[in-house]
């Protein structure tokens, strides 16, 4: 049992959702994610995830790029229509090198990718900071609601 856990900014178990086709990789990111005492819920497509976030909130969308029926772009994009502040909490994975239309569409949404395999730390940096970014982000929407308010 890893003696770090994460929680989510009001100091509740961090929510994951875990998109991944591979069973084999779902298990073993699930089970070190919840050594970490995240709650993580493992689907395997973007259509089951897009009606998942409909009914739960999440701290972090792990996301794999590649996957049957709805793949992790065009979940992206679904997400941004109906819950486009969970956007910034979007972790991508893919081992497709190769293609370039998954780096392009990194690059024009400012997301962050990691490429499989991975080691373990190299995800506990991107998530760290996937939830620095979003925080700050959600401290400056803040920001700006409040100075809106008062003027």
């Amino acid at each position: 049992m890893n003696s770090q856990t994460w929680t989510s900014r009001d100091g509740s178990t961090l929510n994951v959702l875990l998109l991944e086709d591979n069973a084999e990789l779902a298990v073993t990111l699930k089970g070190f994610l919840e050594s970490y005492s995240c709650k993580v819920t493992n689907l395997e497509n973007g259509a089951e995830g897009l009606r998942r976030i409909m009914v739960e909130d999440f701290d972090l969308v792990l996301c794999d790029m590649v996957m049957p029926t709805f793949p992790g772009d065009k979940f992206y994009l679904a997400v941004e229509r109906v819950k486009p502040a969970l956007c910034r909490r979007f972790l991508f994975m893919t081992g497709h090198r190769a293609e370039t239309q998954y780096e392009t569409f990194i690059q024009e949404i400012g997301g962050l990718m990691l490429w499989k395999p991975f080691w373990p730390h190299q995800l506990l940096a991107a998530i760290q900071s996937v939830l620095r970014r979003a925080d700050e982000l959600d401290v400056a929407e803040w920001s700006r609601v409040l100075s809106n308010s008062r003027g």
